[in-house]
């Protein structure tokens, strides 16, 4: 029974990135910690309630602001040609309670995230107990935990506007987020807006030092649950050029979704 559940990797694996992000995971708080250039400021800044508006606005273009099901195809390829595919159905309530629940391949299916406030557990039909993983831990390609299931900005970032930049003839606000929290998956994102229409175009997520790690791009603007959002999303790794993941969104429907779903006790009979 497919209830949308998270993706998790095999068990040897998703035991050795838990080991692993424990260190891995507080050399990312420092890395992110950083700030942007400031050179990025051009124009004058703009008050944080424009900024906040701006956000909100683009965040419910990407997702539904209530419980909604969607299906995301993750395709990731590297310099040499090799390809890997992989696919998730997410449950979503905001970014309170979510499950990331991989579909595909086959052999694990039975794999779920869970994701209640600002925990995220791995659910894997060998182990009688959940694991604890970070947000930032990377789940496939260019994919971090958090990017499916915390993937709005609103509420863990603090927006503010950079400037206004054109680009192909469409202008755009600049806005910097700054992470309210150490846990939030980045801890600094810039993310261009359309001033038109409110669309997302672009996000760079940079590392402490001002260094660009990954670039995401926002593409294919069709109705999706009901709106107008974008269906495919291209996420390049900036640190090793031609690593990409796109994302691919489809089947997106509202739903209510009841609290049982998203508890530990639930799950652990749903994952076996």
């Amino acid at each position: 029974m497919l209830i949308n559940t998270p993706t998790i990797l095999p068990l040897k694996t998703i035991l050795f990135m838990a080991r692993r992000s424990l260190t891995g995971f507080g050399m990312a708080v420092l890395l992110f910690a950083g700030g942007i250039s400031p050179a990025l400021a051009s124009d004058p800044p703009v008050k944080d309630g424009v900024a906040s508006e701006l956000l909100m606005r683009a965040d419910r273009i990407r997702f539904p602001d209530a419980g909604f099901q969607v299906d995301i195809v993750i395709t990731t390829t590297t310099p040499d040609g090799e390809s890997d595919e992989r696919a998730y159905r997410i449950l979503s309530n905001g970014n309170s309670q979510t499950l990331v629940q991989t579909t595909a391949p086959a052999v694990d299916r039975n794999q779920i995230l869970l994701m209640r406030d600002n925990d995220l557990w791995a659910f894997l039909p060998n182990l009688s107990q959940p694991i604890r993983l970070p947000l930032s831990q990377r789940l496939t390609g260019q994919v971090a935990n958090g990017d499916l299931a915390r993937a709005n900005f609103v509420g863990d970032y603090e927006p503010k506007v950079l400037r206004k930049e054109s680009l192909d003839g469409d202008m755009y606000y600049v806005l910097q987020l700054d992470a309210m929290d150490r846990w939030v998956t980045y801890r600094k994102v810039l993310y261009w807006v359309n001033a038109k229409n409110s669309r997302p175009h672009k996000a760079e997520f940079y590392a402490v030092s001002g260094r660009l790690l990954k670039i995401a791009h926002y593409r294919d603007f069709e109705t999706l649950g009901g709106e107008v959002r974008p269906t495919r999303m291209i996420v390049e790794d900036a640190l090793r050029k031609g690593h990409v993941s796109e994302l691919e969104y489809s089947n997106m429907v509202k739903r209510d979704l009841p609290d049982k779903i998203f508890t530990k006790d639930y799950l652990k009979k749903l994952s076996r």
